[in-house]
């Protein structure tokens, strides 16, 4: 876009993205695979830069939520394995081989329907077994109050089928970023994993891939790091939560910023925006940014959200509006039109 046309704009920094990657590879073991979350465009943060600069480090895997995402990120030419974590038609069982595109089994009847296509087609597709173990959204059901073993013989029958390629199993931790909240039930999701693991390894199911640790997990519970581990939001330099016990060097990569667009003053006793929610309570310097709910800014922050401006933070005034808001920027010298916003 030409520069003279930006009003609001995101800046994505990949030195930090890089460094955040080669911080989390240094938190694990040497042998653990990584498997770089970038599903919803990398987080905003622009997947197909991103997929290209996690292979050129040595992420092993991408993950991603369905088929539209693992289009792109082929496209773009990254060759290294996709994992579909969410739901992908059966019926493109032919598009999943033909690219390389590992996919997650939600169920037998899912996976009976998948194999019929790739059979149809005359392909196989790479699978990876999804054991809820305590999340309760997708995947063969085995947790409290009771374990289900019919669970296990369906993932037995799963592997037997022709036109699948069963080479992972991996489950999914509900409350990792719970800190000490969260404790007991993720240890407990972890023994149902890892239970259920060992028997099916005693029927003959084995799998080249076992995971469980996402950006929380790989952070408070290392020792649950297997085969392979699932970084997402840590990739971009958040935490999970407020709540996490360990640390991890991050740098953050988003910066969105914005302009200065217009700046006045209001003698005190002046509302402001929506609802007239907003009353000046002295001469009161305001200045318009070019910023909405309608480009992600949400309005719930109306009142309670700073900014930075000459380096200095400005509070949102009255009620954010869907493409503009107001700061108070009446302690900051100088400002003016045009200025640079770090929202």
């Amino acid at each position: 876009m030409n520069n003279s046309l930006k009003r609001t704009w995101a800046e994505i920094d990949l030195d930090a993205a890089a460094h955040n990657y080669l911080a989390i590879r240094k938190s694990l073991h040497p042998h653990t695979k990584i498997c770089c979350v970038v599903k919803a465009d990398a987080y905003g943060h622009g997947a197909e830069q991103l997929a290209h600069l996690y292979e050129r480090l040595g992420a092993q895997w991408l993950a991603v939520s369905n088929l539209e995402e693992a289009i792109q990120i082929r496209a773009c030419g990254v060759g290294i394995p996709i994992l579909i974590l969410g739901y992908t038609p059966p019926a493109e069982a032919k598009m999943l081989a033909k690219l390389n595109i590992a996919q997650a089994i939600l169920s037998k009847k899912y996976a009976e329907q998948l194999n019929r296509e790739a059979a149809s087609a005359g392909v196989s597709v790479h699978a990876h077994i999804k054991l809820d173990t305590g999340m309760s959204r997708i995947g063969f059901l085995y947790q409290e109050p009771e374990r289900d073993s019919r669970s296990l013989q369906e993932i037995q029958n799963v592997c037997a089928l022709k036109n699948l390629i069963p080479e992972g199993i991996f489950t999914h931790f509900a409350v990792a970023d719970e800190g000490t909240d969260g404790e007991a039930f993720t240890r407990r999701q972890y023994q149902n994993f890892t239970g259920a693991i060992e028997k099916l390894d005693k029927a003959g199911i084995h799998f080249r891939i076992r995971d469980c640790d996402n950006s929380a997990g790989l952070m408070d519970y290392p020792e649950f790091q297997l085969d392979m581990c699932r970084p997402g939001i840590i990739l971009y330099g958040m935490l999970p939560s407020g709540k996490m016990r360990s640390d991890l060097d991050l740098q953050r990569v988003m910066r969105l910023k914005s302009v200065v667009s217009l700046v006045k003053t209001l003698p005190a006793g002046t509302s402001l925006s929506y609802g007239c929610t907003y009353q000046t309570t002295r001469e009161t310097k305001v200045a318009t940014i070019p910023v909405g709910y309608a480009d992600g800014y949400p309005r719930v922050l109306s009142g309670k959200a700073d900014v930075l401006i000459r380096g200095r933070r400005a509070k949102s005034m009255g009620r954010i509006c869907m493409d503009q808001m107001m700061v108070d920027v009446t302690d900051i010298p100088d400002v003016t039109e045009e200025d640079e916003v770090t929202l």
